[in-house]
């Protein structure tokens, strides 16, 4: 069998290409297995060896090219040729330190090509540029006179110019670097030249520790390390010791002058240093009209050095700024000769990257911007940094190399001997998250082991991991995540990479491809020095007034259609006139479409419908959540950033003026500032979305919600420091269950904040509440045991993770089925030991009033409004209630109050009444509970008992403590809190609907009201009738209401009231049945005119009622009413009508008569009282006045009792006799007044509080008209009195009223 199929020989193998061999030897021991296995075999094979052929073809066509290579002679490199092809041939590793001009980089391939490498495997040559690849790929095949792209080629982004048959490979580091994930040996490669090796970047720095691993596995394999004269032993040393070749460069003698400032730490803007320049450049003018290279450390450096060397006018020179972000056609005016002396400003790009031509004088400022990672405001910044002494090397080596030259530096040598010898390696001074996402990808081990020349920091390395589990490429185990896998194979920064991702997810691809691919160039709008205005209104066309992220979307929007429309000269023209670079704006380009592709390949597409400016910033965020920034206050123009920083909006941002208040930058970057560049308004919601996995929350003040049947809390938000939620409420059980059940049976049971329909939950109430009412009738807390001993009691019965209402109610309908009352308190629950229950009859639930039960409700706690005993009143009938009532309180309460009442008596009486307790006892026992005042009962009780009379203004008033003074809640009709307090007054005219005391309310309708009545065809009208109201029966009390036309039956709130107003209904009701009558009344009253005259000089006092109408009033209550003020019954009213009705006209003229009498003496008095005007007659005038207006006012005819009314004409004449008496005895009449005063001094002032608060005391008032009687008395003993009076009368009835 083996013997009919003849495989291809080992050897063959050999002779292929050595990216082909592994491939073909796996190939071919698979189709050995198949044959021992009798499986066909024929159609492999011939596949195989299809491929060798064509692998040998390769190999052939390789060795074709190239078969002679001339070496130029004038290079130094040159004579060096045999030595390093020796040395080559003899180690694996070689390293060949060359300054600039030494022609290594140009001659080493073609030294490799004349040893016979890059047959086999290609001669891969790295470049740290691009532009670099492509210039010495044309240099070397013009000298190989090959055409480019075939003997050699190049690769970088984008661009592949690479045929099988192409030895030598010139690529960027970054291309070598991503074809170490497709074929880890590297077998495309014979020979590798790691040029430039100086520069340290990161991508140099890790394939030489990678090719260090990887020689050891690959014999085969030729490394070279290219340098320049730094350090070069530090490579060889690295590669164990690799043999070191150095050559040199063709080199003119170069002067060194120091020329130090006086002044220390001065820089490149002040005015020290720009002098310097100024004396440096007149320096080397006097030596020759040579190039100078002038060394500044940014782009505003030179543009401030610049104007300083145009201000001073040099003689046929052209000055010319050389910096990275410098467009093509400002660069290429530095390789273009016109005919001047040049000096060229430029920053440390000019030092190893790019060589300008020409240059014979250097003047060093000594500074540069070198870029650092800060570990602790992790930020990559661009300080203005010291340079090191190989850099200060590396800028004098840029002179004499056309003729000899002078390099002047702006230090002291003793600087220069100060400094660092090198400047750290990228390695050491950037965020290492892409190295690290790489090196895990490639399985190349911990980086902190990783054979880095200068291993990285340990801070770097920890903040790289930090950016990784930021965008989420790692996990907290540091193992790489999907998305991490994801963001390798996209061939941008991994933040920029987690944007494109999250916007796959999120719709809006299409817009982030633009955003990443504009992330990952340099700037493509041009600003040229001399037309900075102009370029930024051309720019200002695509500015977003919120981002610019979108700002690059409207400028790609614009290009797009352009390049569609225009032809290739003419869109470059457009770009140019757009102030655009042509070549940047290709890259962003060809960037996008590579982007694309990507996508595409991992299964994403754009959007087809433009995204909102939401999904974008939501995107954009997702790759830099610590790139966000908070302005805290309106004055502030910096913004707090992640861990502690601020930063300052970057003022070439379109949002630099309007300053949002949440802002992301896609970089921060330290210069005299720390700036964030390319700026968005965002919203923390946003920001709070996408960083989950990074946030911090902290939580706080968990509580018990009733109406959700949760424990709620508040819960803070931050992100690196950051607070994007201040304080949100949160459902707290899942946070800390723990602590919320304790809070669930704390408040929701224990406090009794819960909603259920368990039955168990109704029981536990109604048995709580009636204990507490206990507590609160005793006011004493020994009868209920404490929260605590509740709290136990559920936490027993309540199992562990129970912390909100329905896991509770879902747990407690299994439970009960088998323990139905698992959760019933009993008495013995809740009952402290030796507890007692108090007597019912002592702490009634209601209090009897009119016959009305109105409830009673009590409350023990201390300083809290309703503490104590509250009744509670409905308003209608709250006129109802008197302050003789409330006095009473409850019996179980009236010990303590009459005990207070005795202690706060004046210490003269109270001693009377020693020991306090045991007399309240006594006086307790002798009363009884009535509708009279307990201060006049307890006043009467003392006086049987002890003789000793206390005076009403005695007791104690306000003084007393709040629960011994009942406490009122008065409830409207459906049931809702009106007002409550404990003064009844004050509570009346708070309910009253004009806000002042009302002293008629009318009850909820009845079946019994009439509107409209003018005849008494209603029946007979009850005293009082029953409403139910809110769950109260209240008494009401029908009355007949005048209502100006007609009559209504109304239900008012109290007795008194509804007498006012059914006396005046039945007046007005029986003007109406005797209409006639009363229209000739009208008409027969003599004098109305000269009585209103009179009266309109009197004191108005309430609503203003014609004379006319009071003496009507007065006429028909003296004819019809003065015996019967209360008719109820139809017949009863019929009769009096009839039987009065001839006496009308009788009494309307006695009425008149006296009415006309009252107001001629009044009319009298007044002009008499006006006209004393004697000093010593000013006490008795006085008082006379204030009589006369208390008698005679507006409306005392409806207000005056007729039995008093009888009695003015006496007053009147009483006073008229005192003031004849007054100017011969004024002195008689003073005396007299001061025993007057006596009394008034007491009544006046209870009289006018009782006139202020709508009440009646019939005391007061009898005491009125007796103190008239005593004017009498006093001063007109001639007119005789009502009944005898005297002062000392009088005093005694003040006590036996109990005032």
């Amino acid at each position: 069998m083996h013997d009919e199929h003849r495989f291809p020989d080992d050897s063959l193998i050999d002779d292929c290409l050595l990216a082909d061999r592994h491939a073909f030897r796996k190939r071919l021991g698979g189709l050995k297995r198949r044959l021992k296995n009798k499986q066909p075999v024929d159609l492999g094979l011939e596949k195989l060896e299809k491929a060798i052929e064509g692998s040998l073809q390769t190999v052939a066509a390789r060795r074709e090219l190239a078969q002679e290579i001339n070496f130029p002679p004038g290079l130094p490199i040159t004579g060096c040729l045999d030595q390093i092809r020796e040395t080559i041939a003899a180690n694996q590793v070689v390293i060949l330190c060359g300054e600039t001009g030494s022609g290594k980089s140009t001659q080493l391939p073609k030294i490799c090509l004349s040893m016979g490498l890059g047959t086999l495997g290609r001669i891969g040559h790295t470049q740290p540029r691009r532009i670099a690849a492509r210039s010495l790929m044309s240099r070397i095949s013009t000298e190989l006179e090959t055409e480019p792209g075939t003997l050699v080629g190049y690769k970088v982004r984008f661009k592949d110019h690479v045929r099988p048959q192409t030895r030598v490979k010139l690529m960027t580091d970054g291309i070598l670097l991503a074809e170490i994930q497709r074929d880890a040996w590297l077998n495309e490669y014979d020979t590798l030249i790691i040029d430039e090796a100086h520069e340290r970047s990161l991508n140099i720095d890790f394939l030489i520790g990678y090719l260090k691993q990887l020689i050891k596995r690959r014999s085969d394999l030729k490394v070279i390390i290219t340098s320049a004269t730094i350090d070069p032993q530090r490579f060889s040393r690295h590669f164990d010791n690799a043999p070191v070749i150095e050559v040199s460069g063709r080199t003119y003698p170069v002067e060194l002058r120091y020329r130090p400032l006086e002044e220390e730490g001065v820089s490149e803007r002040d005015e020290a240093m720009q002098l310097a320049i100024i004396d440096a450049v007149d320096e080397l003018s006097r030596e020759d009209s040579g190039d100078i290279l002038l060394f500044l450390s940014g782009e505003r450096e030179i543009r401030e050095t610049a104007e300083t060397l145009r201000k001073h006018k040099l003689q046929a020179t052209e000055v010319l700024p050389l910096y990275a972000r410098l467009s093509p056609a400002d660069q290429g005016k530095i390789f273009r000769s016109s005919g001047k002396r040049r000096i060229i400003l430029a920053t440390n790009v000019a030092e190893t990257s790019l060589t300008v031509p020409g240059i014979r004088h250097v003047i060093d400022t000594g500074f540069a911007r070198i870029s650092r990672y800060s570990h602790r405001s992790k930020v990559q910044r661009l300080p203005v940094e010291f340079i090191s002494q190989a850099s200060a090397n590396q800028r004098k080596g840029r002179c004499g190399r056309v003729a000899e030259g002078i390099c002047i530096r702006l230090y002291s040598e003793e600087q220069f001997e100060s400094r660092r010898p090198f400047t750290e390696p990228e390695i050491q001074r950037t965020n290492l998250a892409s190295v690290i996402l790489q090196m895990k990808l490639l399985r190349f081990g911990d980086i902190a082991t990783f054979p880095f020349i200068d291993p990285p920091d340990k801070r770097l390395i920890r903040d790289g991991y930090r950016l990784l589990e930021e965008i989420g490429a790692v996990d907290g185990e540091r193992s790489v995540t999907r998305i991490g896998r994801q963001l390798a194979r996209l061939p941008v920064d991994p933040r920029i990479g987690r944007m494109l991702l999250e916007a796959a997810h999120g719709s809006c691809l299409k817009e982030l491809l633009i955003i990443a691919a504009a992330l990952s160039i340099q700037d493509p709008r041009d600003r040229p020095l001399d037309k900075q205005q102009a370029a930024d209104e051309a720019h200002r066309l695509f500015h977003d007034a919120h981002s610019d992220f979108t700002g690059y979307v409207n400028l790609w929007k614009h290009l797009e259609e352009q390049r569609h429309h225009l032809t290739r000269r003419k869109f470059l023209r457009h770009c140019r006139a757009s102030f655009l670079s042509p070549t940047r704006v290709q890259e962003w380009h060809d960037i996008h479409q590579q982007l694309r592709l990507q996508m595409h390949e991992l299964g994403y597409r754009e959007n087809r419908q433009d995204a909102g400016y939401e999904e974008i910033h939501m995107a954009i965020l997702s790759g830099l959540l610590s790139h966000i920034g908070f302005r805290e206050s309106g004055s502030d123009r910096d913004y707090k950033g992640a861990r502690g920083s601020r930063f300052f909006a970057f003022p070439g941002s379109s949002l630099f003026e309007q300053q949002p208040k949440w802002i992301v930058a896609a970089e921060l970057v330290e210069t005299t500032r720390l700036y964030g560049r390319t700026l968005a308004m965002v919203q923390p919601r946003w920001i709070e979305s996408m960083a989950g996995h990074l946030l911090k929350r902290s939580y706080s003040e968990p509580h018990w919600q009733s109406k959700r049947g949760q424990v709620a809390g508040y819960e803070k938000i931050t992100l690196y420091g950051l607070t994007l939620v201040p304080r949100r409420r949160i459902n707290f059980g899942p946070v800390d269950p723990v602590t919320s059940r304790e809070i669930f049976i704390r408040s929701a049971l224990v406090d009794e904040d819960f909603e259920t329909r368990a039955p168990f939950w109704r029981h536990n109430l109604e048995l709580l509440k009636a204990l507490r009412q206990q507590e609160a009738k005793s006011r004493s807390r020994d009868i209920l045991v404490d929260e605590e001993a509740l709290y136990h009691f559920y936490d027993e019965r309540i199992p562990e993770g129970i912390y909100s209402r329905p896991q509770f109610e879902q747990w407690l309908r299994k439970a009960t089925q088998q323990q139905p009352k698992l959760l019933h308190l009993t008495e013995q629950d809740l009952l402290r030991p030796g507890a007692r229950k108090v007597e019912k009859e002592q702490f009634p639930d209601s209090l009897e009033i009119n016959g009305m039960r109105l409830p009673l409700e009590y409350h023990f706690e201390p300083g809290a409004k309703n503490d104590g005993v509250t009744l509670v009143v409905p308003h209608e009938v709250l006129n109802q209630i008197t302050e003789e009532q409330l006095e009473w309180l409850v019996p179980g309460l009236l010990e303590e109050r009459i005990t207070t009442l005795l202690r706060g008596l004046p210490k003269p009486l109270r001693r009377n009444f020693v020991p306090i307790p045991d007399t309240a006892r006594a006086v307790l026992a002798r009363l009884k509970p009535s509708s009279g005042s307990l201060l006049l009962a307890l006043a009467a009780a003392l006086k049987e008992m002890t003789g000793v009379h206390v005076s009403e203004t005695d007791w104690p008033g306000e003084d007393l403590p709040p629960h011994l003074k009942m406490n009122l809640r008065i409830i409207a009709a459906d049931g809702k809190n009106l007002a409550s307090g404990r003064n009844l007054a004050r509570l009346r005219r708070k309910t009253a609907g004009n806000g002042k005391g009302s002293r008629i309310q009318r009850m909820p309708t009845h079946a019994i009201e009439q509107e409209g009545i003018t005849r008494w065809d209603f029946g007979d009208l009850p005293e009082q009738v029953s409403i139910d109201r809110a769950g109260i029966s209240l008494t009401g009390f029908p009355a007949l209401v005048d209502t100006g036309k007609d009559v209504a039956i109304r239900i008012l709130d109290s007795r008194s009231n509804a007498l006012h107003e059914h006396r005046k209904g039945l007046r007005r009701l029986i003007m109406l049945a005797i209409a006639q009558q009363v229209k000739h009344l009208h008409k027969q009253l003599p004098g109305l005119d000269r009585m209103r005259l009179q009266i309109a000089r009197a004191t108005a006092r309430g609503s203003k009622v014609d004379i006319e109408q009071e003496l009507v009033s007065l006429v028909i209550d003296r004819t019809f009413l003065h015996e019967h003020a209360d008719i109820r019954k139809q017949m009863d009213f019929e009769t009096v009508i009839r039987r009065h009705k001839a006496d009308l006209m009788g009494v309307a003229s006695e009425t008149v008569k006296l009415v006309s009498g009252i107001l001629d003496g009044y009319q009298t008095l007044r002009k008499q009282l006006s006209s004393m005007t004697a000093i010593n007659w000013l006490a008795s005038v006085q008082d006379m006045q204030l009589q006369l207006d208390g008698l005679v006012y507006q409306g005392f005819l409806r207000e005056t009792p007729w039995e008093h009314l009888q009695r003015y004409p006496a007053y009147l004449e009483a006073l008229e006799l005192r003031l004849e008496k007054l100017k011969h005895a004024a002195a008689r009449d003073r005396q007299s007044l001061r025993e007057l005063e006596k009394m008034l001094d007491k009544w006046k002032p209870r009289y006018e509080k009782m006139l202020d608060q709508h009440r009646h005391d019939e005391r007061l008032e009898e005491l009125r008209w007796s103190i008239e009687e005593l004017r009498i008395s006093l001063f007109a003993q001639e007119v005789k009195t009502a009944f005898p009076v005297s002062v000392k009368r009088l005093e005694k009835r003040w006590q036996e009223l109990g005032l």
